[in-house]
């Protein structure tokens, strides 16, 4: 079968790879209709994720049709539409009966933090993703999720991680009816993330991104103000003016470890990250513009590395910290009900398709921010037909 395999920073290629077998009694193998590059691929794509070995398959966020299933699957059966949460988890261990499916403790022999995740490094499990034509896919009875028939498979796609993960970033947000919520990141989990705040009874949604195309996709999708963060000094000044300088009441971190916007970066033109293996950036201006008490919520993602944290001023302010991968099994239903009740389309957010033979083409023109990109989606031929 055609697959996606990393062969170095910057560097992908599709290759022809073994098809993926029943291993164990309770795997199941899925033949892959749709598959995205999120912004988590780009960590690994760009070198920042330890443990990212030459070979291994990306694609955490993917949906298909079930083709075979082990001897202990009960729950589906070969011909099944099923979207596949980014977590593998177990779904008996302690964390996962308490809905903690993205910190299961037997899916990652690698970590005593996060559980499985497909397509990601060796810290996280090794599993092999879904930007390939087929992938198998443990723990089968517990994670996959039938896709309703009216529900299609670009909008089931982007409920294996970005929608719900962009959720759970405004349900940790605390978020109560009236509040003010500003959301770091206009990337997909920024956009859902900002969407989802409106769900849960916000009154005054701002995004604050440096890339004036993602800011105006904002606008349209989200229905939020806007800040870019080179049109001011001091991102954390104009957004404590634009409070009364009281604060916002929730921010959200939907921007992880690639963040922009330091001083180093504006004096020198280095990524902050290349010198402290990973900026802190995003978080910092969440915990200084928040008000007293407030709540900061992290979804973007941060590798295993170091990242100094102002967490004085958080503990002087009293504020809540509220961050994890996403459960997605946890919110997806939900989320599916927003989908069926015309609350949201998010293939809306769906800006580039390519086919997997070009996913290389897809990975430089979504890193490099080119043609106004937003969310690219692969289709292997095998979900063609």
């Amino acid at each position: 079968m055609h697959a996606m395999t990393y062969r170095g920073p910057y560097r992908v290629r599709v290759i022809d790879k073994p098809m993926p077998e029943i291993e164990h009694p309770r795997d199941a193998i899925v033949r892959v209709t749709r598959a995205c590059i999120c912004g988590s691929d780009l960590h690994l794509y760009h070198g920042l994720i330890p443990d990212t070995r030459v070979g291994q398959t990306f694609g955490h966020e993917f949906v298909g049709v079930v083709e075979d299933v082990g001897a202990d699957v009960h729950t589906l059966k070969a011909g099944d539409r099923v979207l596949v949460p980014f977590n593998v988890f177990c779904g008996e261990c302690y964390f996962c009966k308490k809905e903690l499916f993205s910190n299961c403790h037997n899916t990652n022999p690698n970590a005593t933090a996060v559980g499985g995740i497909y397509g990601y490094s060796h810290t996280t499990g090794g599993y092999d993703g879904g930007q390939a034509e087929y992938v198998r896919v443990p723990f089968a009875d517990a994670g996959p999720v039938k896709i309703p028939d009216d529900v299609d498979d670009d909008n089931a796609a982007l409920c294996t991680d970005v929608f719900p993960t962009g959720y759970q970033g405004a349900e940790m947000a605390q978020i109560k009816r009236g509040d003010s919520v500003v959301v770091f990141g206009a990337g997909p989990v920024g956009l859902f993330a900002a969407k989802s705040a409106w769900f849960m009874g916000a009154g005054r949604v701002l995004v604050v991104d440096e890339y004036d195309y993602r800011l105006e996709f904002a606008r349209k999708f989200a229905h939020c103000e806007t800040l870019n963060f080179r049109d001011v000094r001091d991102p954390v000044w104009y957004l404590k003016k634009e409070s009364d300088w009281l604060g916002w009441d929730a921010a959200i971190d939907a921007v992880g470890c690639e963040a922009r916007g330091s001083a180093m970066h504006r004096a020198t033109g280095i990524r902050p990250f290349k010198l402290q293996g990973g900026s802190a950036v995003a978080l910092h201006w969440a915990i200084n513009s928040v008000r007293k008490g407030g709540v900061v919520s992290v979804v973007g993602a941060y590798g295993p590395v170091l990242n100094a944290v102002s967490i004085g001023s958080a503990m002087n302010k009293g504020i809540t910290l509220r961050m994890n991968q996403a459960s997605v099994k946890r919110n997806v239903g939900r989320c599916i009900e927003h989908i069926q009740a015309g609350h949201i389309n998010p293939k809306d957010i769906i800006t580039h398709r390519f086919p997997l033979e070009e996913i290389g083409e897809g990975y430089h023109i979504f890193s490099s921010k080119l043609d106004e990109c937003i969310k690219p989606i692969v289709i292997p031929s095998s979900g063609t037909h």
